[in-house]
């Protein structure tokens, strides 16, 4: 029963937040329905309606039996009088009497009779564009019906006519139109308006299956989200967390990546950390190296290996001199010790990938590279690794069973569910050890928004404190493996 409860609520927070990422395209549609409505209504003529209303008598002064016996004969005679107004013999004198220029037939359609239940009443309406036009030809039926029903029920042999009609309600000029229904329309426009936005927003949903944010990767897994990191338009400036002021929030963002990494990877054996991506552009190499400088930052010996060996990108982020790394050492061209690069102030060590090779995934997949990743395991206290995107090659795939564990970048709407299912799908295929997802390039505002409440530190001055970057420098590797 809790069960069904909490997947109801989940459905529902679903809807919810559909809802909240097509907010634009509702109101859009909203209010489009009601400008159409509203143009629809101004375009349209105006049209009014009269009214007359006409009693059915028997002319009797009998008994009181006759009185209920001609009470029964009227009614009976109501609905053919109803019937009548509509014909030529009605309508003909109509358009005499009043110079129309129109058939019996056409006036016809302007004009409705009608008879309340059990009485002898007969409403008779005319519309025309003309409110007091409307009124003379509602006027004008009624008396003409009532000198055809004479001539009808007409009198024999120089009696009267049985049936009397007379008018109980003259026609008068209406004062508003009857249509167009301003109020109505726009209503049924604010209506239609909502319901086409609300399908449209479906059928988005339905047809978009671009992963936004954490509930559509819980759709595709259940692997622990790791953190998020909002979207920071400087970000391809100052891509570094040392360019950013220590308490911002994407500062906070990677601390927090850090903390749950850390108790994700608690139980491994392994100090070596993958971090990979579905398709290139969703953010993998900021990630691997901001998560490094990050551990460095909380005083552990980390070192940062670039092992995407087709498209490198950690010497650009760092400064780094790439000619000479990880393949170097991969084929015995030089010692490790010689090739790991220090940056910055704390002990953060760099290996770059070296000169691009013909056969990345033979190389990542060596017990060279898996004797190379012990010995950085040996001397560091954590080994982070930047590799290539899981779909496009296989180089991560290959390397995620030489180390502790992955951790896969999700770049929001930059991957689809599909792409995300086939990443997770290749990583269990090979026994991955999955530590759990990090979203990146997450939206500020929005159902999807992923944010840090953070304190600005300010100076004695009132300015805020900034942070520089610690110097580059490229460094030996620490005596302890020098040699190896």
């Amino acid at each position: 029963m809790r069960a069904t409860r909490k997947a109801s609520i989940l459905e529902l927070s679903d809807y919810l937040r559909i809802l909240r990422r097509n907010w634009m395209i509702l109101v859009a549609c909203t209010i489009l329905g009601l400008l159409v409505a509203a143009a629809a209504s101004l375009a349209i003529k105006p049209t009014y309606t009269a009214q007359t209303r006409l009693f059915v008598a028997i002319q009797s002064t009998g008994t009181a039996a006759d009185l209920q016996q001609g009470n029964n004969f009227s009614q009976s005679r109501v609905q053919s009088y109803v019937e009548t107004v509509g014909t030529p013999i009605v309508l003909q004198p109509v358009i005499d009497s009043l110079g129309l220029t129109v058939s019996p037939a056409e006036l016809s359609k302007n004009i409705q009779a009608s008879a309340d239940l059990k009485t002898v009443l007969v409403s008779i309406t005319a519309s025309d564009s003309s409110p007091v036009q409307a009124a003379a030809i509602a006027q004008a039926t009624a008396n003409s019906l009532v000198d055809v029903i004479n001539t009808l029920e007409g009198a024999t042999e120089g009696k009267p006519s049985p049936v009397k009609l007379s008018v109980v309600t003259p026609a008068s000029a209406p004062p508003l139109p009857s249509a167009p229904n301003t109020r109505l329309n726009i209503a049924m426009g604010l209506i239609l308006g909502l319901i086409v936005g609300l399908v449209t927003t479906a059928l988005r949903a339905l047809m978009d299956t671009r992963v936004r944010g954490e509930s559509d990767i819980r759709r595709v897994t259940q692997a622990p989200i790791l953190g998020g990191i909002s979207f920071d338009s400087d970000a391809k400036r100052k891509p570094l967390l040392t360019q950013v002021l220590a308490h911002s929030p994407r500062a906070e963002s990677f601390r927090q990546i850090r903390t749950n990494l850390q108790f994700a990877h608690v139980s491994h054996e392994s100090k070596a950390i993958l971090i990979t991506s579905s398709l290139p552009g969703e953010g993998k190499t900021t990630t691997a190296t901001n998560l490094a400088i990050a551990l460095a930052q909380a005083g552990q010996s980390v070192v940062l290996v670039d092992a995407d060996l087709r498209r490198p990108r950690v010497d650009d982020y760092l400064g780094l001199d790439r000619n000479a790394g990880l393949t170097t050492a991969l084929i015995g061209a030089a010692p490790l010790g010689d090739l790991v690069q220090r940056w910055g102030d704390d002990d953060l060590f760099v290996l770059t990938s070296g000169q691009i090779p013909p056969n990345p995934s033979e190389l990542l997949g060596s017990a060279s590279m898996k004797e190379l990743i012990r010995s950085l395991e040996d001397t560091f206290d954590a080994v982070i690794i930047d590799a290539p995107p899981l779909l496009p090659v296989t180089d991560a795939a290959v390397l995620s069973q030489q180390v502790g564990g992955v951790v896969l970048v999700v770049g929001s709407s930059r991957v689809k569910s599909s792409d995300l299912q086939k990443s997770i799908a290749a990583l269990e295929m090979v026994d991955a050890d999955v530590l759990g997802v990090v979203m990146n390039l997450l939206p500020n505002k929005g159902p999807d928004a992923y944010a840090y409440t953070y304190y600005a530190y300010e100076d004695t001055g009132g300015r805020k404190t900034s942070y520089a970057s610690p110097e580059r420098s490229a460094m030996r590797f620490p005596s302890s493996v020098e040699n190896e």
